[in-house]
């Protein structure tokens, strides 16, 4: 690929920027990236957040080892003002099922074989335990698992931003505000976009990153991808309270949910369930995409709630009761094994596509540029596991580190709507 060569990305989120951060350092000259919000952070990018979990426990070593090159990118210049590597307190409670209990186990035994970790791991087998890697916890926690220190989280939009003027500053050139409406071709050479407003973009090679809302553009990748949201909320911490649990680790009891410490500029402490996620399919079931109007992802079911503060009751039980707020459903690219599809569209020359994130994309922002680089160059994917599958998705409980059971949120709207007229 010639560096004068014409690059269009379709997306600005963690995949698109990276990409477009790594092509413009080794030259590339003329990328343009196209996103819809008006605004950086793009609004529905997964990674529009307070923060990402930032760890390499993988059961899988591939993973693992690229977390921990992403974790030393973390640490430099332009990613670590936004890297707090104050651990992660990974464990099960005693109602935890035997699925959740192995994966962690299996989890342990993975980075305790690995270099890397030699020193880093503390086992929680008792509430002093506890009570040693994180001493501001009152409550009962009759967890077991382990603290791991070489971990922690990102403050995911500032990173993003950080990123968005990194490309800015190498001349890339970013439109916002521009919904994309579909792909251009001559023949089967995919020669750029068009948007929704009219304009057309050209290009040598398309890079579609269009995270959850991938296959409303590229419809041929929908067996294989499924948007699959994830429910969050925040409780607001006076500025005395934050300052109390400033230092806590990332702290994930596997069949409840997790926890952040407090954002250090609003006080914030975000929670999540624990759970399998919603799709939401459209009316044919085709597909699953993120809903198009913003009120419905603007809440969370009762059942991921009552989650949410039964981790807060064994944890840090004088938050439990607290009004949640900010309640919303985190939109994802999930693929059947839970692997990155990063390679050519089949059947469309000039087309790639990079996708999949399934929840567990963000950490890698720092170095996912690059992979995608090395398949725009060399014309092909190399890594059989990120290669574009023609596979039906069903669903994806063998993934053992997924909890439960799949739900359509469509569904289950639907139905909240009519109970509440009744």
């Amino acid at each position: 690929m010639q560096r004068d060569a014409s690059i269009l990305i379709l997306g600005g989120g963690t995949f698109g920027l990276s990409t477009a951060y790594h092509l413009a350092r080794a030259g590339y000259t003329k990328i343009t990236v196209v996103e819809k919000s008006a605004t950086v952070p793009p609004e529905q990018s997964a990674g529009n957040d307070l923060n990402k979990i930032i760890r390499a426990e993988y059961e899988d070593p591939f993973y693992a080892d690229l977390a921990l090159e992403a974790i030393e990118q973390w640490r430099k210049p332009l990613f670590g003002p936004y890297y707090r590597e104050v651990g992660y307190l990974l464990a099960t409670s005693p109602a935890a099922e035997e699925k959740t209990k192995a994966t962690l186990q299996r989890s342990l035994r993975s980075i305790s074989q690995h270099p890397a970790w030699e020193s880093k791991i503390r086992p929680i087998e008792k509430r002093s335990d506890i009570s040693d890697v994180a001493p501001a916890f009152t409550g009962a926690m009759p967890w077991t698992g382990y603290f791991n220190s070489l971990a922690g989280y990102a403050h995911s939009a500032d990173a993003l931003t950080a990123l968005y003027s990194a490309c800015c500053a190498l001349g890339v050139q970013i439109e916002l505000g521009e919904t994309i409406e579909h792909l251009r071709y001559e023949g089967s050479c995919c020669i750029g976009a068009s948007t929704k407003s009219g304009k057309q973009f050209d290009a040598t090679a398309t890079i579609v990153t269009l995270g959850a809302s991938v296959s409303a553009v590229l419809p041929s990748i929908a067996p294989q991808i499924k948007a699959v949201g994830f429910p969050l909320a925040h409780i607001q911490l006076s500025p005395e309270e934050a300052k109390r649990l400033r230092g806590l680790p990332v702290t994930y009891a596997r069949d409840l949910g997790f926890f952040f410490e407090p954002d250090h500029r609003t006080h914030l402490l975000k929670v999540c369930s624990a759970g399998a996620g919603y799709t939401w399919f459209n009316a044919s079931e085709t597909m699953s995409v993120p809903p198009a109007e913003p009120e419905d992802s603007a809440f969370i079911m009762d059942s991921d709630e009552a989650k949410m503060r039964e981790l807060l009751r064994q944890s840090l039980p004088e938050l439990a009761d607290r009004p949640l707020l900010d309640k919303r459903i985190c939109w994802c690219a999930d693929s059947l094994d839970t692997d990155f599809v990063i390679d050519y569209v089949p059947g469309s020359e000039g087309l790639i596509v990079v996708s999949g994130d399934s929840g567990h994309a963000f950490k890698m922002l720092p170095i996912a540029g690059q992979w995608v680089k090395k398949v725009l160059e060399e014309g092909r994917q190399d890594v059989p596991r990120w290669r574009w599958k023609e596979v039906e998705m069903q669903g994806n409980e063998s993934v053992s580190w997924r909890v439960g059971t799949r739900k359509d949120l469509r569904e289950l709207t639907q139905q909240r709507t009519v109970i509440s007229k009744l």
